[in-house]
């Protein structure tokens, strides 16, 4: 596959410099890069539903109280 994609002077330069410090000619250097990320790009882990979210929580047994309080607050005069 090719691809043509335009960089600042100074990024070639640097990518340049990087690949010579490697050995690499350029278009290795980054084409080695591009496989590097496409590699290193993490699948999302698979979504748990709201109960196995729950069952897994390190609050489990403490017997908390989440109950609102039911208090309509108080009237204000504007």
């Amino acid at each position: 596959m090719t691809i043509t994609i335009e960089i600042k002077p100074e990024v070639e330069a640097e990518l340049a410099a990087q690949a010579a410090a490697r050995g690499m000619d350029v278009r290795a250097y980054a084409a080695s890069l591009l496989e590097e990320a496409a590699q290193s790009v993490e699948k999302p882990a698979p979504q748990k539903s709201l109960v196995e979210f729950l069952r897994e929580s390190p609050l489990v047994g403490l017997e908390l109280d989440l109950e609102r309080d039911k208090d309509p607050g108080r009237d204000i005069e504007l």
